[in-house]
């Protein structure tokens, strides 16, 4: 008796085998380790400010201007992401972002100059812009049924990454004999570690399980609608991109001014470097947490209400009550900066594809990071020409207002592919 005939209309179903538990944990392992490497960069610079201008003899206004120099390459570089994953594989590109960290922070110390000091900086913050920007990439391809919960582990190694390096780079420095060259470059140390971990997976097929059991039908379709998605037609990757833009804003200011505010309260310098780190740490468990919460509700709009509001709490206290409130204030903060991880689990759920996720988190962190720019240099100028910290904490409070609404316009249960092609159908009829 003749088999029956299979339906043409069918797909065909061609089982691929899921990837081996070492890669699973490798990948995990990698994506910790370079998590931890995506901010020492820029608080380490951040603790020997003053030796490095020394050093260099550079102009106050060239280090004033030090603190709008990340976001601005997280912007430029950022944009390159995708189309670097798309040709190299996001492992791939990974990896390489790793060694230019590495790069740029063992040669930015020892170039002898303000110019290649910038340049050398530049190459390190650039292999941590592709980073930011393929990490939930990876994260939704190799784990899509786990997007908040390694979000969260992702999130918690680089509050760790970051408090670290600005809690022992001075301890470090001064165990190194107070070389400042070498207390800048032995944080290379950390990425060649990362890059290590990822050079296995380099040319790897960036797929999870189901993926990998998925038909040729579905991963084609699904890669064709979002190597053709036009981000910019979606409401919902406009609105998490100036979230993400606030976020920023108030964690650069948070990182730049705040243990000056302490000071200038009658804080002493040793506690208001702790207070600071304390804010910073906050990131360690909640940047866990929060993102497990996120990924469990349709809508995120109730979390970003909450961590708005304490950081107007926080804020008003900074306002009123300086000093007094100084613990409260810094631990209020830090659960406010923890808007980060919430943007970034959002950038993975408000996406079906891996390459619809690779444009978002490309769109909303590049733009968002061109928002975030101007805020500490305007911080600073008020703060200048006032004489005081009421106008400036008065602006931090007024942008949390408008971090409050569109974060939660961005957090609504959709889909910027949805978004993008109902915008695309209704064009030609308007």
């Amino acid at each position: 008796m003749a088999p029956p005939s299979a339906d043409p209309e069918t797909p065909i179903r061609i089982e691929t085998p899921a990837p081996r538990a070492w890669v699973i944990r490798l990948v995990m392992v990698g994506i910790v380790l370079a998590a931890v490497n995506l901010r020492p960069a820029i608080t380490s610079l951040g603790a020997l400010l003053e030796e490095v201008r020394d050093g260099l003899g550079m102009s106050g206004s060239v280090a004033g201007l030090l603190t709008s120099v990340p976001p601005l390459c997280f912007a430029v570089f950022g944009v390159m992401a995708p189309r670097l994953a798309k040709r190299f594989g996001p492992s791939t590109v990974v990896c390489a972002g790793m060694f230019a960290i590495a790069a740029g922070l063992v040669i930015r110390p020892f170039t002898g100059g303000t110019a290649g000091f910038l340049v050398a900086s530049a190459l390190g913050l650039m292999g941590i812009a592709v980073s930011n920007v393929l990490m939930p990439v990876i994260v939704k391809r190799w784990f899509p049924d786990k997007v908040g919960s390694m979000t969260g582990l992702y999130s918690m190694a680089l509050a760790l990454g970051t408090s670290t390096a600005a809690a022992a780079t001075v301890p470090v420095t001064s165990a190194l004999g107070g070389d400042w060259q070498a207390g800048l470059a032995v944080w290379a140390v950390l990425a060649v570690a990362a890059a290590l971990a990822w050079l296995p997976l380099v040319g790897k097929k960036d797929t999870s399980t189901m993926a990998a059991a998925a038909s040729p039908a579905a991963e084609s379709a699904a890669a064709s609608e979002g190597s053709g998605l036009r981000i910019a037609r979606s409401r919902t990757a406009w609105a998490l991109a100036v979230f993400f833009g606030l976020q920023a804003t108030a964690a650069y200011i948070t990182m730049g001014w705040m243990a000056q505010i302490f000071r200038d309260s009658g804080v002493s310098a040793s506690t208001a470097g702790v207070l600071l780190a304390v804010t910073m740490a906050m990131g360690i468990p909640l940047g866990f947490v929060i993102p497990r919460m996120a990924a469990r509700l349709p809508s995120q709009g109730p979390m970003v209400i909450a961590l708005g509001l304490c950081g107007l709490a926080g804020y008003a206290g900074l306002y009123f009550a300086p000093a007094s409130g100084a613990w409260a204030w810094a631990l209020l903060l830090g659960i406010s900066n923890c808007a980060f991880p919430l943007a970034l689990t959002m950038v993975g759920m408000r996406a079906r594809s891996g390459a619809g996720v690779a444009k978002l988190s490309a769109f909303a962190q590049s733009t968002g990071y061109l928002i975030s720019i101007p805020g500490p240099l305007l911080v600073g100028v008020l703060y200048q020409h006032s004489g005081g910290w009421g106008a400036p904490i008065a602006l931090m409070a007024a942008l949390m207002v408008p971090q409050i609404v569109v974060g939660v316009f961005a957090g609504r249960n959709r889909t910027v592919e949805d978004e993008a092609g109902a915008a695309a159908k209704a064009a030609p009829a308007s």
